[in-house]
This record gives structure tokens, C-alpha cells and sequence, in this order.
């Protein structure tokens, strides 16, 4: 084997892989792949028993010098086998991670799914009934690439696994929504992850652009609610995990409204219970109370 890839990008699908892969290309201290996605750790046809990865050489230049050479595909992370693939491969890689609202991320990639003919189930459909289209299948099934549009937005499963087989300074998670809005400090946190010169600032990339195709169904607010419902317990455990801040993914709209408002009646109930104490005791307890917004 010749150098080791020694940077993954390993997810998440619809996270703004593609675009971050442009900024990686650009940095004269990296050495890009032939194409972004190698699909090399999820790839179900090779004998993990005994892996060979002498073809991994033939998608990088045999001149690269000093660079350091990655890897953009964002199955990575969710595709069970492939991080501890991973770290057999090369145990001191570092991994990077992109992380979007799970209800955004599940639309985005039936989109894709549909552009390519992969999907006819309207959204609606394929989030819930459709799911069942998995049923008794075994757990690397291929159908598992295409109808995951809920499964993959369970991310806190995803970074236990990370965690499990890689040292945390080992690991960047990031929010797509930072990268979107602020390239220049996401890029410059990762170039001081990974040791090298910060990025040539070329300007925000936005290499996927969602083709203009007449759809058979637009995202509700129906749908953004049952994937919250099914998903925010986890979000919650993601961002224990990760400490990156959820408040203002579509999932959790409404929660830190509703936490006001249960944390107000517990506080009115507790500043009302009766007691035998006398009224100017009563008064004073009151008034340690807490203030609470409206």
C-alpha cells in the first residue's frame, strides 16, 4: 500500500458534502481523488476478511508529493461497516462530518432519489409507508442506500460509532448551516483540524443545485412534524454527544417554546401550593421565586 488516505469526509448525504469537496480540491496541501465519492469502505463486493487496497492508489496521483489525500463519501457514516473499516485502514485518520436538520436532509434526498428514477413513491408515502420496503431485510441491503430517508437522519447512532473507533481529536462534527452561511470560519476550523495552512478563499461553493423538476408532492408541515416526533429524542442524544447546537433545526421547532412553558406552570404551581405558614411567610416565598418570561 502505498500512502494512506488520511481525510474522510464521511457524511451526512444532502449535507454539503459536494460543496466542501470543491473547498478540499482548491488546497494546494491536499491531494484530491479522481472523483469525489471512492465508495471504497461501503463497498459489500470486497472480502473485508482479508481487504486489499492497493486499488485505492490508482484513484490519486502517484506524485502527490507530501499531500494529504481524502475522501468525500457520505454513506460513510452510515453504512455500519465502513468506519471500522476505517480505522483498520488507517487508525490515525482524521474524519470530518457535516450535519443538517433531519427533515430537511430526508427531502433533499428523495429529490435525488426521484431525479433519478430511483423513487416513484410520493414523500409523504416513502417516509412513512414506504419505510416498509425494508422489512426482513438483511441490515446492508441495497434497498438500504435508496429508502433510508428517515433512518439516516438518526445521527446519534452514527457518532457512538464514530466515537467507538476513533479518538475525539480525531473527529470534527460541524453543522451544514455554519458552512452555508459562514464557508470562511467552517473552513478555517477545518484547516486548523487538520494541521495545514487555512483555504484559498474562493468564495461559498454551491455545487449541488436541485434540479428544476415539477415534483408529484411539496413537504408539509404534516411531514416535518412526524419526522420531528420520530427523530428528536435522538437529536437531543446528538447534540449531548457532538455539543453542537439543534435549537434552530426545523426537528425542533417549537420545543424550546414548549420547555418555557411547561418550566412556567411547574413554576406557578410550586409558587401557589398552599401552606400552614403565616401570610407574610407565604409572601416572602413568593417572592424568591424566579421571574420568568411571558
Amino acid at each position: 500500500m502505498m500512502k494512506p488516505i488520511s481525510i474522510f469526509v464521511c457524511g451526512v448525504q444532502k449535507g454539503g458534502t459536494t460543496s466542501l469537496y470543491a473547498h478540499l480540491y482548491e488546497h494546494p496541501a491536499l491531494s484530491p481523488p479522481s472523483r469525489k465519492e471512492l465508495h471504497f469502505f461501503d463497498d459489500e463486493s470486497r472480502n473485508w476478511e482479508l481487504p486489499e487496497y492497493h486499488g485505492i492508489d490508482a484513484f490519486f496521483p502517484a506524485d502527490d508529493g507530501d499531500r494529504l489525500r481524502f475522501d468525500v463519501t457520505p454513506i460513510y457514516c452510515f453504512w455500519p461497516p465502513a468506519i471500522p473499516r476505517i480505522r483498520a485502514y488507517n487508525p490515525v485518520a482524521k474524519l470530518i462530518y457535516l450535519f443538517c436538520d433531519p427533515f430537511e436532509r430526508a427531502w433533499s434526498q428523495w429529490c435525488m432519489e426521484f431525479v433519478r428514477q430511483d423513487e416513484t413513491l410520493p414523500f409523504a408515502e416513502a417516509i412513512r409507508e414506504g419505510r416498509k420496503r425494508m422489512d426482513g431485510l438483511p441490515p446492508l441491503a441495497p434497498q438500504r442506500r435508496v429508502y433510508t430517508y428517515v433512518e439516516r437522519g438518526f445521527y446519534a447512532e452514527q457518532v457512538r460509532r464514530a466515537v467507538a473507533h476513533f479518538p475525539r481529536d480525531q473527529l470534527l462534527f460541524l453543522r451544514s448551516r455554519d458552512f452555508w452561511y459562514d464557508h470562511v470560519g467552517t473552513l478555517t476550523h477545518i484547516s486548523e483540524f487538520l494541521g495545514i495552512p487555512r483555504f484559498p478563499d474562493g468564495g461559498p461553493k454551491r455545487e449541488f443545485v436541485r434540479t428544476q423538476k415539477s415534483f408529484p408532492s411539496e413537504p408539509t408541515e404534516a411531514d416535518r412534524t412526524f419526522i420531528a416526533d420520530l427523530v428528536r429524542n435522538d437529536v437531543r442524544e446528538f447534540a449531548a454527544l457532538t455539543g453542537l447546537d439543534v435549537v434552530d433545526w426545523p426537528v425542533m421547532r417549537g420545543v424550546h417554546h414548549q420547555h418555557e412553558v411547561n418550566t412556567k406552570r411547574n413554576f406557578l404551581t410550586h409558587c401557589s401550593r398552599p401552606t400552614t405558614s403565616s401570610i407574610s411567610t407565604r409572601t416572602k416565598s413568593a417572592a424568591h421565586c424566579p421571574s420568568l418570561p411571558a
